[in-house]
């Protein structure tokens, strides 16, 4: 099996980029959940080398240089501990995460533009608190008029997002590929059930 899996990579480099680590605070807390903070397995070992980070999960694969062979980490922990950004960045992703990936007006999901809920030719700003995740129907439909004007009504207030909301909004969106070494550190602090 160690032979055919080696062939493997060689036949398939490619193939290594499979095997990315979910990176860890130094109090065991993922960096971030959406998107989840992952690193490339190169990046996991390099970090390992220089002693950066502690391995405490591994996959099966190895990958191998002339002089040593290493498991695939699959959970690293950072030995200094990283504070988490306090302010949340005002861009496109992170308005679209705000708002649960789905238009503000109508609830639907995909094909998502955003919207100044007081236009800016009416003298809106471009911040949190006026701009709103909104489908290209409801966008066009809306145009720079206001709500009032058009008939439509928001679900819900654009507010300014702690970083704390920013997080819980994140883990609600798990990513297609959970490595099963990963849940013991994913959402650890959730209440356990009685």
């Amino acid at each position: 099996m160690d032979g055919d899996f080696r062939t493997h990579f060689v036949r398939d480099p490619a193939a290594l980029k499979h095997f990315p680590a979910l990176v860890l605070n130094a109090d065991y807390r993922p960096l971030s959940y959406y998107p989840l903070s992952l690193w490339p397995w190169q990046e996991a070992v390099k970090a390992a080398f220089l002693d950066r980070v502690q391995i405490v999960a591994e996959y099966e694969q190895t990958v191998r240089s002339q002089r040593s062979e290493i498991r695939i980490p699959s959970v690293v922990v950072l030995k200094d501990y990283v504070k988490p950004q306090k302010k949340v960045a005002f861009t496109r992703f992170n308005l679209f995460l705000r708002d649960g990936f789905c238009c503000q007006y109508c609830a639907a999901k995909g094909d998502l533009t955003f919207d100044h809920v007081i236009p800016r030719s009416k003298g809106g700003t471009t911040t949190w608190e006026n701009v709103v995740a909104a489908c290209s129907p409801c966008n066009l439909r809306k145009g720079s008029r206001s709500l009032k004007q058009v008939g439509m009504s928001l679900n819900r207030r654009p507010f300014a997002p702690t970083a704390e909301q920013m997080q819980a909004h994140g883990r609600r969106f798990p990513p297609n590929y959970l490595h099963e070494s990963w849940m013991d550190y994913l959402y650890w602090d959730a209440e356990l059930d009685a």
